[in-house]
This record gives C-alpha cells, sequence and structure tokens, in this order.
C-alpha cells in the first residue's frame, strides 16, 4: 500500500473526517512549533543582550509556555481522534470485506478462502491501528511541518536553509530502501499467520471427527512449524524495525550537527546574530523530526499496511464475483428486484447448468424443473450430484454457469438477496448454533408457537432431557448437543414461524429412524399449512413424503474419467460430513 493510498479514503469513510482533522493539526502544531523556537530564541537573546536581566522576557515566555501547552493538546487530541478513527476505520472495512466474501458464494469460500478471509478480518485488519495513530500524523506533519519550518529558516536566514537542504534527501532515500526490505518482511509475515490461522480454524472445525478417528494428536508437528515460521518472521520484521530506526535516527543526528556546525561558526565569524543562529539550531530538528518519525512508525504499521492492502486487492476485484459477473453482463441488470410472491410463485429451473470450480466437473448438469407453490418437491441424486448447489441456486448464493433459475418470471440472480431471503426459511447441513442458551438459538420468547413447533419435531424430548430445560447453555456450533439434537433445533427453529419456502438441506442426515420419522411429520405439517417445501435427501423416510421428485445429476467434462470424478466427489461428500449420535 501507497504512504496514502486512495483507496483507503474511497473504502473508509471515516478516514476523510480523519484526513480533514488531521491537516488542522499539522497547521497547528507546524505553527505553535516556530512559534514556540522564534520566543525561546528571542528570550535567550535578550537575557545574554542584557547582561542576565530578565526585564521584558514576559512575551516571549508567555509564548513558549502557550505554544508548549497548545501542542500538547493537539497532541492529545490527535493520538485520541487516531483510536477513534482506526476503530471505525477497521469495522468499515471488516464490513466490507465480509461483504465482499458473502457475494462471491459459498463456491468461493469453500476453494480455500474461508480460513484466510477470517485471518484478514480479525487479527490483520486489526494491525491497521498504530498506522492511524502513529504513522498518518506523521506523514500529514511531514508535508506540512517540513516545508513550513524550512520557510522560516529562509526568511533568517537562506544559508543554513540551503544547508538543510543539502541533508534533506538523505532520510527519505534511505527510508525508501529501508521501507521496501520491510514491507517484503511484513507481507511475508502475514502470510505466515495467514497459514498458521486457517490451520488452527480447519482443525477446530474437524476436531470431533479426529478425535473420532484418535487422530488428534497427528497435526500437533504442522501446527508447531507453522507457528515457529510466524515467529521467526515476525522477528525478522522486529530486527529491520529496530535496525533501520536506528538508521534513521543517526541521519537525523548528524545532519542536525553539520547545521549547527556551520551556524556556529558563521555566528563567531559575526556573519550571523545570535537570534538567528539560535531559532535556526532549534527549528532544524523540526525539520528533521517529522521524516525520521515517519520511517520510524511505518515499521509500526507495516503489519496493517500489509494487510489493508490484501483487503483492497479482495474488494478491486469483486468484479470476479458469480453475481457482479451477472450484474455486470450486458443486457443484465443489477440483483435489486423485489422478490416474487414465493407463496404463489414457481421455482422454475431451465436447463440448470453449474461448473465446479477447479474440477472439470457440471454439478448440476442440464437441470429443468419446477418447484410448484403448496408442494413437498424433493431433489434426488448421487452424492456430487449437484442438489446442495441446486438449492444454493435458490438462495441466490451461486450463480448459474448456463440456463436460468427464476421465480415466476424473474430471473433469480437479479433479485435482491434481502428481499429473496425474507421468504425463505432454510435449515442447512450444518446449522448455525451460537453460544447462548438454548432458547436464545430459537429466536423467540417460549410460548404455543415455540412449543408445537419443538412438539412437531420432538425438540421438546430433547429439552426435558437437558440439566436446565430451555436454559441449557450451549457453546459454538452446538456443542453439548449430539448431532440429531442440533438437527431437531434447527427443525423447530425453522418450524417456529415458517416463512413461505422452506429448504431443507439434508435434514434427515445421520439421524436414526425414529428421528427421521420427525422429520418426515415436520414436513408433512408444512404441507398441511400451505407451505412449499424443497428438501435435499438421500433416505427413502422424506423421498415418501414429496409430492415431486426430481432427480439432479452431475456430467464430467472428461468423459473417459467420469466414473473416477463421482467416486471422488462422494467420497469427499462422505469425509466432510459432521458425525455425532442422534436422539
Amino acid at each position: 500500500m501507497k504512504p496514502l493510498d486512495p483507496r483507503l479514503l474511497r473504502y473508509a469513510r471515516s478516514a476523510r473526517a480523519y484526513m480533514a482533522f488531521l491537516v488542522a493539526a499539522g497547521m497547528a502544531t507546524t505553527i505553535l512549533a516556530v512559534v514556540q523556537c522564534c520566543a525561546t530564541a528571542a528570550a535567550l537573546a535578550q537575557l545574554v543582550s542584557r547582561g542576565g536581566s530578565s526585564a521584558g522576557l514576559g512575551l516571549p515566555l508567555g509564548l513558549v509556555a502557550g505554544a508548549f501547552a497548545g501542542r500538547a493538546l493537539v497532541g492529545y487530541a490527535q493520538e485520541a481522534a487516531g483510536h477513534r478513527a482506526a476503530l471505525r476505520t477497521i469495522a468499515q472495512l471488516r464490513g466490507r470485506v465480509l461483504d465482499s466474501a458473502a457475494d462471491r458464494g459459498q463456491r468461493w469460500l469453500a476453494d480455500g478462502k474461508t480460513s484466510s478471509t477470517v485471518t484478514l478480518a480479525t487479527e490483520g485488519l486489526d494491525a491497521l491501528e498504530p498506522y492511524f495513530v502513529r504513522f498518518l500524523p506523521q506523514l500529514i506533519l511531514t508535508c506540512l511541518a517540513t516545508p513550513a519550518t524550512l520557510a522560516a529558516v529562509v526568511w533568517l536566514d537562506w544559508i543554513s536553509a540551503v544547508a538543510i537542504l543539502v541533508c534533506l534527501p538523505l532520510i527519505p532515500i534511505f527510508m525508501v530502501l529501508v521501507g521496501k526490505m520491510t514491507q517484503a518482511y511484513s507481507n511475508e509475515r502475514l502470510r505466515a499467520m495467514q497459514r498458521l490461522g486457517s490451520q488452527l480454524l480447519d482443525l477446530l472445525a474437524g476436531l470431533s471427527t479426529l478425535k473420532g478417528l484418535g487422530r488428534e494428536s497427528a497435526p500437533r508437528k504442522r501446527v508447531k512449524d507453522l507457528g515457529d515460521s510466524y515467529a521467526r518472521t515476525t522477528m525478522k520484521t522486529l530486527y529491520v524495525a529496530f535496525l533501520s530506526g536506528a538508521v534513521l535516527e543517526f541521519l537525523a543526528t548528524v545532519s542536525t550537527a553539520l547545521v549547527a556546525v556551520e551556524v556556529g561558526l558563521r555566528m563567531v565569524g559575526g556573519d550571523l546574530d545570535f537570534f538567528s543562529g539560535l531559532a535556526i539550531i532549534m527549528l532544524t530538528p523540526e525539520c528533521f523530526k517529522p521524516l525520521r518519525e515517519v520511517g520510524a512508525q511505518f515499521h509500526a504499521s507495516a503489519d496493517g499496511v500489509a494487510a489493508a492492502e490484501n483487503a483492497f486487492d479482495m474488494l478491486e476485484n469483486e468484479g470476479e464475483t458469480e453475481a457482479s459477473r451477472k450484474a455486470e453482463a450486458p443486457g443484465k441488470a443489477a440483483s435489486n428486484l423485489p422478490c416474487p410472491d414465493l407463496a404463489v410463485s414457481p421455482v422454475v429451473f431451465d436447463r440448470l447448468s453449474v461448473a465446479s470450480p477447479g474440477r472439470a466437473t457440471v454439478a448440476p448438469f442440464d437441470l429443468t424443473a419446477s418447484i410448484e407453490p403448496g408442494k413437498v418437491t424433493v431433489f434426488r441424486g448421487r452424492s456430487g450430484a449437484g442438489k446442495s448447489t441446486a438449492a444454493a441456486v435458490v438462495l441466490g448464493l451461486v450463480s448459474p454457469t448456463s440456463g436460468s433459475a427464476r421465480i415466476g418470471r424473474t430471473p433469480i440472480e437479479r433479485i435482491s438477496k434481502e428481499s429473496l431471503w425474507r421468504q425463505i426459511s432454510w435449515v442447512p447441513q450444518r446449522p448455525a448454533i451460537l453460544p447462548g442458551t438454548v432458547l436464545e438459538n430459537m429466536g423467540c420468547p417460549l410460548g404455543g408457537e415455540l412449543e408445537r413447533a419443538a412438539s412437531v419435531t420432538g425438540f421438546d424430548d430433547v429439552v426435558a432431557c437437558l440439566s436446565d430445560g430451555w436454559n441449557t447453555r450451549i457453546g459454538h456450533g452446538g456443542v453439548g448437543l449430539s448431532v440429531g439434537q442440533r438437527q431437531r433445533l434447527a427443525l423447530a427453529r425453522a418450524l417456529v414461524k415458517p416463512r413461505p419456502f422452506v429448504l431443507l438441506d439434508e435434514p434427515s442426515a445421520h439421524l436414526d429412524a425414529a428421528s427421521e420419522e420427525l422429520v418426515a411429520r415436520a414436513v408433512r405439517e408444512l404441507r398441511a399449512t400451505g407451505h412449499t417445501v424443497l428438501a435435499v435427501a438421500h433416505r427413502s423416510a422424506l423421498i415418501e413424503e414429496a409430492d415431486a421428485v426430481i432427480d439432479v445429476a452431475a456430467r464430467s467434462d472428461v468423459p473417459e474419467r467420469s466414473q473416477a470424478l463421482e467416486e471422488a466427489e462422494a467420497a469427499e461428500s462422505d469425509a466432510t460430513s459432521p458425525t455425532g449420535g442422534s436422539q
């Protein structure tokens, strides 16, 4: 990222107001610094010229005290504003990154991007705070204070100004050279952090499966190696930061000393008066200080800068998302149309095909079908045939590669997701369950509707077995409940206030026969109340309840490898399915 990247102002509106504040604060700091140095020089010059008499020193000493207090107040306000702006900007960038990831769809996230996106949106962007609090104020101050202070020196003595100009470029030259090295180390550190975070997230997600297979200790060496790699890259970054800080400090000190020697010799020779010489000697460090601080603070913010650059690259490539490609195609309107009423409008697939990214497979392939309102429809097919992908098309999460999917006469990719999702109740294969009580996860207070939904799905029996009933606390992802209990919770939640269209993705997977019958009973309840139900199913209990069964099939783009690909997809589907008992 550039020292001041225009993309920051484009993607984070909070940064714009902060930049305006920094300009005002930088101007105030510059004026106060010049006043403080000149007033101090005037006071000392009067004191020397009058043989130590303090008469007439009130005004210059008052200016010195006022300028000192003013710089302290401006510095405090600047740092406080920096922290607030950093928090707001990080929150805005994090929201933009998460929205971009959601718009790209589940296919993009499933392609190894979930963990890296989580790492970028959390630890990565959090490191952007030093950029706002330390680096950016010094950058603005460099653009304002250095030229203004140099102008004051020119007014006092142009020869000293030329000496400062000769020494001044040394700091930016070394700063650029060291900064490039630091940026490379910071990018490497960010990649190491993303690899470590991705590994840990993947291990946490599959820990129950690893424990079931007795392999929970196997990834230990891999995690240790990634942790050591992250530690090494961090130490390299710190090493370069400390070394470059010492180099910049040395250059600034030598440059100031050269100017001081030049001024001192000319004062001894009588070519420069005491006030001007003293003022120049005090103003010279003020010229070099912002440049020195920019170089030093860049290293403190380098990690956040690298993360912000990754975030900007991700946001600028939003045109590659499936939804964006459809929206930007010739003749296509943006995805902002209201969703037709799903209670009376059919969902129609017309030769729908979706290519699997990174694999020579189209799943589903050439799907032509209609989901009629008020009916129970089941997608049937072997593992990897594209049943869940076809359901994701209905949800607007995946766009067709060819063919179309529409509600009534409106293509789904042109419908606003918010408008679409307001009419759909979705029970995925892995329902989202948040840490908290069982009742909090239901999203509604105790009452007749909740009790009815729990009774239909058999979740009331689960609640009766829990230690604190509805107030029993469960962990992230439903820790504390079996897989079957989690599925019942999700079904009951969907039935409390079901929307016109209910989508059930493998609702009876990993359930025993008794629990499967409860799912079938819930489907019958939904049909009796006039809801449209679309279920993805393998097992016969749900298929027998269907008013229509749609066979979904895949096709390999490489015919001779078709069977092998189908077997690999089936094995992958079985390997990634959650395990556990049901009750």
